[in-house]
């Protein structure tokens, strides 16, 4: 698939965030159990599903049924495909709050199935938040949102099944080859074409469709912390 594509092993290395040596040991076949995490970024990259890169000989499909398995890959919404998502615990077992920083927003979209990255995002806690749920801090910028204020940093729980993002949710939206992370109204029509609707509260602002295939994760929006007072209206 990498030769295919017409990219070295360092190209792709770069673009899945899987170190070289470990992604030349597991094209030489010396790598007997591949981390699923690696397999899974390995799929999210050539839109090829994983159970595929398990099971199937690759190397021996034409173009035409590469092609063919490229294009009508399953859309999974609902998240029973494996998505995997890291997480940190404390030491009493309780999952960690993690803190994505704004030094660390560009790498976030190549780093965020990558457990080494995620363990080293700083921690924070704040009362009255959901227990027992995945939540991450990101910092958004910018006016397209206001009257929240540009520099915020958004609260946002983890959305496992994309089905059920309502209309006019408040989402952070990480796209998979965008250094940036979109903090946006979502509109959810990927049952009906596959795309997620993003618009602003800044009416400023049109909005756009990403395809669905294109998203990494969905964070619903809990609350926001910021040092400045919002805008009058």
């Amino acid at each position: 698939m990498r030769k295919r594509k017409g990219l070295t092993q360092q190209q792709l290395a770069d673009a899945t965030t899987i170190k070289k040596g470990r992604l030349a040991a597991q094209e030489s076949g010396k790598t007997r159990n591949p981390r699923m995490e690696d397999q899974v970024r390995i799929s999210t990259y050539f839109n090829i599903p994983v159970d595929h890169l398990i099971k199937s000989d690759l190397s021996a499909f034409t173009a035409e049924q590469l092609y063919e398995l490229e294009t009508t890959a399953p859309l999974d919404i609902t998240g029973k495909h494996i998505r995997v998502l890291p997480i940190t615990v404390n030491s009493d077992n309780e999952e960690n709050m993690e803190f994505v920083p704004v030094k660390a927003k560009a790498g976030y979209s190549r780093g965020f199935s990558d457990p080494e990255f995620i363990a080293s995002l700083p921690k924070f806690s704040l009362p009255g938040l959901p227990r027992e749920k995945t939540i991450r801090m990101f910092p958004v910028s910018g006016d397209s949102m206001q009257p929240i204020p540009d520099g915020s940093h958004v609260i946002a729980q983890y959305v496992d099944d994309w089905s059920v993002v309502k209309s006019d949710t408040p989402c952070v939206v990480v796209l998979k080859d965008e250094e940036d992370i979109l903090f946006k109204l979502v509109d959810n029509t990927m049952k009906l074409d596959g795309t997620l609707r993003l618009h602003s509260l800044n009416p400023t602002y049109k909005p756009f469709k990403v395809n669905a295939n294109e998203v990494s994760e969905i964070w619903k929006f809990i609350g926001y912390v910021s040092r400045e007072m919002p805008a009058a209206s």
